[in-house]
C-alpha cells in the first residue's frame, strides 16, 4: 500500500489549480509553510484540503499529520473505501507523484524496488482521504484505497484512490456520493518510473 508520496509544487500552485475549476482556497489557521518534498511518509505532515460547512466552493487548506493510530497503535495511514458512503469528514490529499514498491527484479538486491507513479499532463492530482480527531496525536489524515486499476495493477494488488480533477469539488461535497466518485483511472493516465 501507499506509504510514501511526493508534492514538489508550492502552496501559490495548489491554489491556483482550484481556482482554475472555481474552488476558493481559504487558510483557517494561515497559508501553511508547505516545503517540497521528495518523500512524505507515515506520520509526517502533510497539506489536506477540507471543505467548508458543506459548500464545495470554498476550501480549506491545512496541514496535519498522515496516520493516526489505529489497534495496537499501529498507524493507520490507508483505508479500505470499499462498499463504504464515508458521509463526513472527507478530504483531498494533493499530491504530485506517489510510489509503490515491488520485490527485488535483481537477484541478491536486499531492498525492494521503487516506482514513482504520476498523472500524465497534469502537475497535481488529488488522493481521496479522510481525517479524523483523535486523543493522541490530534487531527491526521488517511488515504483511500481500492482495487487496483490497469496502471497499477502490474505492481500492486490494492491502489490509493484518485479522483478525477472534475470530481475534487465533488468529494468536498459530503451529499455526494463517495461509490459514484471512486474509480479506477483508465488505462495510460498514469506513468510510471523506477527511481530505485
Amino acid at each position: 500500500m501507499c506509504n510514501d508520496y511526493r508534492l514538489m509544487v508550492d502552496v501559490a500552485s495548489i491554489v491556483g489549480d482550484f481556482a482554475d475549476l472555481k474552488i476558493k482556497i481559504c487558510f483557517s489557521e494561515g497559508a501553511p509553510n508547505i516545503e517540497a518534498r521528495e518523500d512524505i511518509k507515515i506520520t509526517d505532515p502533510g497539506p489536506i484540503i477540507r471543505g467548508v460547512n458543506g459548500a464545495n466552493s470554498e476550501a480549506d487548506l491545512v496541514q496535519r499529520r498522515w496516520s493516526w493510530p489505529g489497534q495496537n497503535k499501529r498507524p493507520v495511514y490507508n483505508f479500505r473505501s470499499d462498499g463504504r458512503e464515508l458521509t463526513s469528514n472527507r478530504c483531498l490529499i494533493p499530491a504530485d507523484g506517489f510510489y509503490e514498491f515491488t520485490d527485488p527484479a535483481q537477484k541478491g538486491k536486499k531492498r525492494k524496488d521503487k516506482w514513482l507513479f504520476t498523472k500524465r499532463d497534469e502537475p497535481i492530482f488529488c488522493i481521496a482521504g479522510i481525517w479524523r480527531e483523535t486523543s493522541d496525536v490530534g487531527e491526521a489524515f488517511t488515504m483511500l484505497t481500492m482495487e487496483p486499476g490497469p496502471d497499477i495493477a502490474p505492481y500492486h494488488d490494492r491502489q490509493i484512490v484518485i479522483l478525477d480533477r472534475k470530481d475534487w469539488a465533488a468529494w468536498l461535497d459530503p451529499s455526494v456520493s463517495a461509490k459514484s466518485l471512486i474509480k479506477p483511472l483508465p488505462a495510460g493516465t498514469l506513468s510510471v518510473e523506477q527511481v530505485g
